[in-house]
């Protein structure tokens, strides 16, 4: 049995699609963010980087979204686009792309959107100029293959997925009919059952949707502490 700590964060779901897929038992462990939860010693024991998610595998604790869909697919076999050294470059190329540059970007664009204080003009500039590029090499990718592996669906898929469904938070409303062939990939994934289980889990738990002063300085911690 795999302890799964999550919330309905974009990261949480991508690996609970990777474990719907994988059929792999697992248990729930949610960790409320806006409550401040993976600050506790408790959560910090087992991700020093108080993140979601993280799984806890019999002695095997992984965290980071993207090593946890790498370890689920080495620890299977399954979802992983070939076999060929050729084939695990490539695969690896673009799961890192989505870490290191589309939940990154994509999650400034978000913060500095809606969170942040004025004046920010700068900041919205900067971060959806990239998340915008970033989002423009997928959908250039997607355009040429079905799946970011070529035709077998894969973690790579589940990664872009985690993320795509928000493209509008982290983009604007009118971004969607900007990238289609991001918005068939996602209604492909979206309508696989695995996906719809994934999404269900936000019916498990009760987490705190307000955006009050104790949430901003549990997400944003650097409010409290002045270093520059």
């Amino acid at each position: 049995m795999i302890n799964f700590y999550y919330n309905t964060a974009p990261n949480p779901t991508k690996v609970a699609l990777c474990l719907e897929e994988m059929g792999l038992p697992y248990e729930l462990f949610p960790v409320d963010t806006r409550k401040g939860e993976q600050h506790t010693p408790e959560f910090l024991a087992i991700n020093p980087n108080a993140k979601v998610p993280v799984i806890v595998d019999d002695d095997a604790t992984v965290f980071d979204s993207n090593a946890i869909l790498l370890y689920l697919a080495e620890k299977t076999g399954k979802f992983l686009p070939g076999k060929s050294l050729k084939e695990r470059g490539e695969m690896l190329s673009w799961l890192m792309f989505v870490a290191s540059g589309i939940g990154p970007y994509s999650g400034q664009s978000v913060h500095f959107r809606n969170f942040a204080p004025e004046p920010k003009e700068y900041a919205v500039n900067r971060y959806t100029f990239e998340a915008q590029r970033h989002w423009g090499i997928l959908e250039a990718r997607l355009g040429k293959h079905r799946y970011m592996c070529g035709e077998a669906y894969s973690i790579v898929d589940m990664a872009v997925w985690g993320w795509s469904r928000l493209i509008p938070n982290v983009l604007g409303p009118e971004a969607p009919k900007q990238l289609p062939n991001l918005q068939r990939h996602l209604a492909e994934i979206s309508a696989r059952p695995a996906a719809a289980r994934a999404l269900a889990l936000k019916d498990k738990h009760t987490f705190k949707t307000e955006m009050d002063d104790t949430a901003r300085l549990a997400m944003f911690p650097h409010l409290a502490k002045k270093v520059a």
